[in-house]
């Protein structure tokens, strides 16, 4: 089966909108965001229209490609004060020290959930936010399951092996220098983030396994995922790119915003 994420994300989108009318107040949400990519640049879009949709005012803070770590730093405590939420958009140029960054953003006001894991009561990832959903939507236990996390960033790898281990699967992470296909013919779940085109092909899993595509790279000026399109065949769930995890990503983390300014 194909999830349809757009079908989750509006369902998501309507709940945020709702609350948005009864919480009295516009929540505003700033992205900061240093020589974007063609991803990231797709992906700002998408927030900034779906924040839209619900009532969320969002401002994309665009800082040259030579900005340094203390740059973005003091761009964000300039625009805590006026922020429900702030967005770092990942990655961040080599020259920056991202995880000093990441670390400047409040607990409080960090809606891409990047504290999850590590200080209680942070809010889930979007990422984690939006297996979460589909989990739930269709019944997927994890409990001892085999799960292969491909990549280890902050974005998709680091909080889906928390939340992997949290619902009691069994996690083998892979990156570049210890990928093995032999650990993903035995995996009952694949979550891959490493933004490789069609990195992962039908022959390296076996039937009937569940994908999480959390994979985004342009190829041919088009977004595509770490499966190649075959794997859909063998796959009892699997996430699309573009239009599955990518709008529900969106969805949770205006949500988490929303959360946020309820609490404060």
């Amino acid at each position: 089966m194909i999830v349809d994420g757009k079908k989750i994300a509006t369902s998501i989108l309507d709940a945020v909108a709702a609350e948005v009318l009864v919480c009295g107040k516009r929540p505003r949400m700033t992205a900061i965001t240093c020589a974007p990519n063609f991803e990231t640049q797709k992906y700002l879009e998408m927030k900034k229209q779906k924040a839209a949709s619900v009532g969320i005012a969002l401002n994309i803070v665009e800082l040259p490609v030579d900005a340094t770590t203390a740059d973005v730093i003091a761009c964000v405590r300039e625009v805590t004060a006026s922020s429900d939420g702030i967005v770092v958009q990942l990655p961040l140029p080599v020259q920056i020290n991202r995880d000093e960054v990441l670390a400047s953003v409040p607990a409080t006001k960090d809606p891409d959930g990047f504290h999850y894991g590590k200080k209680a009561g942070a809010c889930p990832s979007p990422v984690v936010g939006a297996i979460d959903e589909i989990s739930c939507r269709h019944n997927l236990d994890w409990q001892d399951r085999q799960v292969v996390v491909l990549g280890n960033g902050r974005l998709v790898g680091e909080p889906a092996t928390h939340y992997a281990r949290a619902k009691g699967a069994r996690v083998t992470v892979l990156v570049k220098e210890t990928f093995d296909s032999a650990h993903l013919q035995t995996a009952d779940i694949i979550i891959s983030g490493i933004g490789q085109p069609h990195f992962i092909t039908a022959d390296m899993v076996k039937e009937g396994v569940v994908i999480f595509d959390a994979g985004t790279s342009e190829d041919g000026g088009v977004l595509v995922g770490d499966m190649a399109a075959e794997v859909a065949t063998k796959a009892s769930l699997i996430t699309p790119v573009p239009g599955g995890i990518g709008p529900i990503t969106i969805a949770v983390l205006l949500r988490n915003l929303v959360a946020s300014c309820r609490e404060m």
